[in-house]
């Protein structure tokens, strides 16, 4: 019996908006005028805990979809700015001392990547901060959150899990709904929309969850291969 903890990659594992500036500078080919200060204008709401919108894809995507851009042309722009993802088109940026953390966590609990993004470019971003190898598992199109349920089911058949994310409809309530445990990172981790969310810690960055996390693996390795509870837990 092993614990394990499920990162999500973009906004949690990945920060900042290089990806995402990709994503819309393509989709501002075909949007109307003004879409690019308009984009600008959500982010930085967002980055001020202050915004409606999932996350920076999410930004893009609606904004780009009032403009009147179809599905299939914001589809071609999403899967070209992947391709540029870690390249100086755009850039991305982690935790410092991530390889140390992963390092440490794996000495407790298997370490499982889970994003709904497509494999393009992450193996390269990994690769070249180190921690490609680091993670046990490396799933990708997850198809969260339905997906997301099938994974953690099968991790809690093993011991504890901790789900860590920064869009808590698609990485943590499904977790939260099986007894796992969950930590909501990002800008809008201590907004009102998600103040009532039972989750067992929330922080704005990975970073600032470090001690806590490491200490849940630690005490999840040794303890009972039941759950552990969730709870309001720590914020930073």
């Amino acid at each position: 019996m092993r614990p394990s903890i499920v990162f999500d990659f973009d906004g949690t594992l990945a920060v900042g908006h290089g990806p995402v500036r990709a994503y819309a500078r393509i989709a501002a080919e075909t949007a109307a005028e003004g879409y690019a200060e308009r984009v600008e204008a959500e982010l930085a709401r967002y980055d001020a805990g202050e915004s409606a919108y999932r996350d920076g894809y999410d930004i893009v995507g609606s904004l780009a979809a009032d403009d009147g851009v179809a599905p299939e042309v914001l589809e071609a722009a999403y899967q070209r700015s992947r391709d540029a993802l870690g390249t100086p088109l755009a850039p991305v940026e982690t935790a410092d001392g991530l390889d140390a953390l992963l390092t440490e966590l794996g000495r407790h609990a298997r370490l499982v990547l889970a994003t709904n993004a497509p494999e393009t470019g992450i193996d390269r971003v990994l690769r070249a901060w180190g921690v490609r190898d680091r993670f046990d598992e490396r799933r990708f199109t997850v198809g969260k959150p339905a997906g997301l349920t099938a994974l953690v089911a099968r991790l809690l058949e093993d011991g504890p899990v901790l789900a860590i994310g920064d869009i808590a409809e698609f990485d943590l309530v499904p977790a939260l709904a099986l007894g796992a445990d969950t930590a909501l990172v990002g800008a809008t981790a201590a907004g009102a929309q998600h103040a009532q969310l039972p989750v067992t810690m929330r922080g704005r960055s990975l970073a600032a969850l470090r001690t806590e996390i490491e200490t849940w693996a630690a005490t999840a390795a040794s303890s009972s291969p039941a759950p552990l509870g969730t709870g309001t837990g720590t914020e930073r």
